[in-house]
């Protein structure tokens, strides 16, 4: 299968969030479960400045952008398994930085039809093209819309991965036909308008063949309306395509027993350098050092979603415990000023760096005991898997993938992985916040005991790159894992199975005919009549002794016709007969002439079980002789 990656930002490259963490882990997790991949994003000033000289030109085309002609150059950097492709454009990508800048939409929609209008430069023609976010929305309605002109780009299909949905890359109404050069259908059918506005995000949803959130949590909630944004209506419609696949991380770039980053490696089973990386934070963060003091560390995009406005309710209260907080981010105005002012007045114990700093943030990780995520909605988050990763305990809310990825902490059976509350209140949260402490300065043990647990989960990437392969192969009406591989083995055993099949069946036949032996022996016919004179005649009076007991079950209406065996069967013999067959039928004649001529003595020495039927017999027959004189005439009168 092979798929296109297309993103804004991606790992090790550029990064100004969660997407950038992903956009560099999934594909080669997918690559090294056996798909073909390769990834495209815009080559920005910093990716140019720190790979510059290891990428390779591909080649230049001029894409058409509305009324524009725009020159794209194509590069590209083979790392992890993976074919990483750049589109270049300096007047769009040589800035300093990702986003932010008045003309985002004019950029990035130049970026969606780059991509769809350099597919024939690549390497492969993909079967999937994985878009992520409004940067890259516009594809999907890009491929639809060249799809009516140019056969090829019909086979191309195309999923959607939303990362928040409250960024959904809206502008004017005018803008469709002068800036993404769409034509005013995509208008008038309401695919691409919302509100009277352009919402390139919608737009996205009703063109792609499936849409998948990065949490199973956060899918369900995107048809809500409080998480939805005014979207919900249009995710109810087409929940028969959503999925919810929760992030993993890369677990060997996030490793506290490898990361050369930090001031000190440590493991789970050998925690000692937790210690020096907690001292090495708060010297580096001018606070107090303090080893037995819990240090709770926050690192994150300063905007209400994440759930700050409570910790700004708190903030007093949350300081009254023996505490110190570390706060690393920058966004909106009003936060970085609270932070800044809240630094000064617990100088010491609150240390604020309004910016994002990547070595910072693994010493945060590191260095801290507890990680505060209060979101009031986060559609999965990798900060409190990272942050369990190295052994720093996560305090968060019910919401989105932090509810996947964290358990509650439970005293009574000392499980969980981290403390959480379900309500958006601020009185919530601090009450777990002062449960976590607590736990950390009154019982050490079942701290250690929390933190290791934490460490230990398992968030790679393996089961999260099968489930978005699943979903691929799903839109090409493809089966994943490929039915060929299933198919193998099956072909190789076939001939083995053959031939023990075939041995089977004499081996059915042999225990057939022996179960219908047996079954004639033991029910043999009321009216069956016994003709070989001549071989019975001749047969040992030990062979009628020694009958099987099967016989003791004879039918009442059995005619014993055979004379030579009757009349030549010593009286002893006839004696000696089993047990059983002092049950024989009233009906059944005697008409065996040994039994006749047995003498009177050997009748007397008949087992006890045969004592009534051997004085009848001797009531009646005064001797041998004339009873078998008696049986002779009985038998010529049944002949007749």
């Amino acid at each position: 299968m092979k798929i296109l990656y297309a993103t804004s930002e991606a790992v090790p490259f550029c990064k100004t969030g969660g997407l950038a963490d992903v956009a560099g882990s999934l594909p080669p997790a997918l690559a090294a479960e056996g798909a073909e991949v390769a990834v495209i994003l815009p080559l920005y000033k910093r990716v140019k400045e720190k790979f510059g000289d290891q990428l390779k030109f591909e080649c230049y085309n001029y894409i058409n952008l509305a009324w524009r002609s725009c020159y794209c150059g194509l590069f590209s950097y083979e790392k992890d398994g993976v074919t990483w492709y750049f589109v270049d454009n300096e007047q769009y990508f040589d800035r300093t930085d990702l986003y932010g800048y008045d003309d985002d939409n004019e950029r990035f929609g130049f970026f969606s039809r780059a991509i769809v209008r350099m597919l024939p430069h690549l390497k492969f023609w993909p079967d999937v093209i994985n878009c992520n976010d409004w940067q890259t929305a516009l594809v999907p309605i890009y491929l639809k819309d060249d799809g009516v002109r140019e056969e090829m780009y019909r086979s191309v299909k195309t999923t959607l991965t939303i990362h928040n949905i409250e960024y959904q890359g809206r502008c004017g109404r005018d803008t469709l036909g002068y800036l993404f050069g769409l034509d005013q259908g995509w208008a008038n059918d309401g695919t691409i308008i919302m509100d009277n506005d352009v919402n390139l995000l919608k737009g996205a949803i009703l063109c792609a063949d499936a849409i998948n959130a990065v949490s199973p949590t956060y899918a369900n909630e995107l048809k809500l309306a409080y998480f939805a944004h005014r979207l919900e209506d249009i995710m109810q419609q087409n929940s028969y395509k959503l999925h919810g696949v929760l992030n993993g991380i890369d677990m060997k770039r996030y490793d506290p027993a490898n990361d050369e980053g930090i001031a000190a490696k440590y493991s789970v089973d050998d925690m000692a350098g937790k210690a020096a990386d907690k001292a090495n934070l708060q010297k580096m963060m001018g606070l107090r050092e303090d080893p037995n003091v819990p240090v709770i560390g926050i690192v994150s995009r300063l905007v209400s979603h994440k759930g700050l406005d409570l910790i700004c309710e708190v903030l007093h209260d949350m300081m009254e415990l023996p505490v110190q907080l570390v706060v690393l981010g920058k966004g909106d105005k009003k936060f970085e000023e609270f932070f800044a002012w809240a630094a000064q007045q617990y100088a010491g114990r609150m240390a604020v760096r309004l910016d994002y700093n990547e070595a910072l943030s693994m010493a945060i990780y590191s260095g801290c005991d507890l990680f505060l995520m209060p979101s009031k909605s986060e559609p999965c988050g990798l900060s409190q898997m990272i942050a369990m990763r190295y052994g720093t305990v996560p305090i968060v809310r019910e919401t989105g993938g932090l509810k996947d990825s964290v358990q509650p902490y439970e005293a009574w059976r000392d499980a969980g992985t981290g403390f959480t509350f379900a309500n958006y209140s601020s009185s919530d949260m601090l009450y777990v916040i002062r449960e976590a402490v607590n736990l950390y300065l009154e019982y050490p043990e079942a701290f250690a005991r929390l933190r290791q647990r934490a460490m230990e989960c398992d968030f790679t990437w393996n089961r999260s790159a099968n489930e978005y392969l699943r979903i691929y192969a799903g839109v090409c009406g493809k089966v994943w894992p490929p039915v060929q591989e299933e198919a193998a083995p099956f072909e190789e055993t076939a001939p083995v199975q053959e031939p023990a099949a075939e041995e089977e069946k004499p081996v059915k036949k042999t225990r057939k005919a022996a179960a219908k032996k047996t079954e004639t022996e033991k029910k043999a016919p009321a009216k069956k009549r016994a003709t070989k004179k001549a071989a019975e005649a001749e047969a040992p009076a030990a062979e009628v002794t020694e009958a099987p007991a099967e016989e003791k079950k004879a039918p009442a209406k059995k005619r014993t016709t055979k004379k030579a065996a009757a009349a030549e069967a010593p009286a002893a013999e006839v004696t000696e007969a089993p047990a059983e067959e002092k049950k024989a039928p009233a009906k059944k004649r005697t008409t065996k002439k040994a039994a006749a001529e047995a003498p009177a003595a050997e009748v007397a020495e008949a087992p006890a079980e045969e004592k009534k039927p051997a004085k009848k017999a001797a009531a009646k027959k005064t001797t041998a002789k004339s009873a078998a004189k008696k049986a002779a005439e009985k038998e010529e009168k049944e002949e007749k």
